[in-house]
């Protein structure tokens, strides 16, 4: 498998992995924006040169839109291999090459989210096991924090105090997110008009900068679900799931 690592010079042009290809598209241009101001804090994205879900998505962990404290740690936003892909050793590419180009820089360590059992979206813990992470930290609401030191003295990661007991202070459904899933530019909206038409309250926040997600009351801030203030999920749903969920 061949490799490309996406720049503000090609955007554009490639294909981002986990979304169609149209650059029109609200998804795509979601997520390609929320990019191009990234690049500049040191953010990396290396994907396949075939169309696909293959890819490694990483930054200074300084940098990430998530509420951490891991100076001198790079954050992977995201891990991704899925379908076909799968089972072909390119997870151990991609994460072999944040390690190398983690050491590089002189990086700490690296360190990713992830919880006790597979959850949508979050990296598989078995990997990050077997690839010598380990959990650094955890909020109430199961979401780990693993990380992989790069010695044995280095400090480890941990979350803010706002991330570790994930609650809003506000009845019906709240939605935290950010443009850096690009599914969110489809299906946000779509929820939101579902439950506007079935009268479900319903209040969804788009973290805009990375300050807005470092002092979010959840550890995940691509996607985090509250019901009636206590946390729900962080996996994107869609019209039919939400309301399945609504009327449980």
């Amino acid at each position: 498998m061949d490799y490309i690592r996406v720049t503000k010079d090609n955007l554009e042009s490639e294909h981002i992995c986990c979304a169609i290809s149209n650059n029109k598209d609200v998804q795509v241009a979601s997520k390609k924006a929320w990019l191009l101001d990234r690049f500049d804090e040191g953010l990396v994205f290396l994907k396949s040169t075939e169309r696909g879900k293959c890819f490694i998505e990483y930054i200074p962990a300084e940098f990430a839109w998530n509420p951490i404290d891991a100076p001198g740690y790079l954050y992977i936003d995201c891990l991704w291999v899925s379908g076909s892909m799968k089972g072909h050793g390119y997870s151990n590419d991609l994460l072999n090459e944040c390690i190398r180009d983690g050491k590089a820089q002189g990086k700490k360590g690296l360190c990713i989210l992830s919880s006790a059992k597979k959850k949508p979206f979050l990296a598989d813990p078995k990997f990050l096991k077997y690839k010598g992470f380990s959990v650094c930290d955890e909020a109430d609401n199961g979401i780990q924090l693993w990380a992989l030191p790069f010695s044995e003295g280095a400090e480890k990661p941990k979350f803010r105090e706002c991330a570790r007991h994930p609650h809003v202070d506000e009845p019906g459904y709240v939605l935290y997110y950010t443009n850096q899933c690009p599914f969110n530019g489809k299906y946000v909206p779509i929820v939101e008009q579902a439950a506007k038409a079935h009268d479900i309250p319903f209040r969804a926040f788009r973290l805009t900068s990375r300050n807005e997600a470092q002092s979010a009351p959840t550890p995940v801030t691509t996607y985090a679900l509250f019901c009636d203030g206590n946390y729900v999920t962080n996996e994107q749903m869609n019209d039919a799931k939400f309301l399945k969920l609504a009327f449980r």
